[in-house]
């Protein structure tokens, strides 16, 4: 599947916030040496957490857009991986460490 424009805005716009570089292949789009960051869509939220499996250290699913956020934070219920916004924002903190 194509990368949407709104995943491609969203990756560059966090990867610009944390100062690191947008990773287009196979697993985080962001990588820092603190955190990891998936960013999907609305309709690939359920693929993030496969994306982030084996990080030891914070997770986060960024969504693209509000639907996404919401999804994001009901996939994410009772587990260590955390959700931003669109624009790199914490809603919910990630709690692997």
């Amino acid at each position: 599947m194509s990368e949407s424009k709104s995943h491609k805005t969203t990756a560059n716009r966090i990867a610009s916030k944390f100062h690191a570089g947008y990773n287009k292949g196979k697993g985080a789009d962001i990588q820092t040496r603190d955190i990891a960051v998936e960013v999907e869509t609305h309709e690939t939220v359920s693929d993030a957490p496969r994306q982030l499996q084996g990080h030891k250290k914070p997770v986060y699913i960024a969504g693209t857009n509000q639907e996404a956020v919401s999804k994001a934070l009901e996939k994410t219920e009772g587990t260590t991986i955390g959700v931003m916004d669109n624009q790199g924002n914490v809603i919910k903190e990630s709690t692997r460490w």
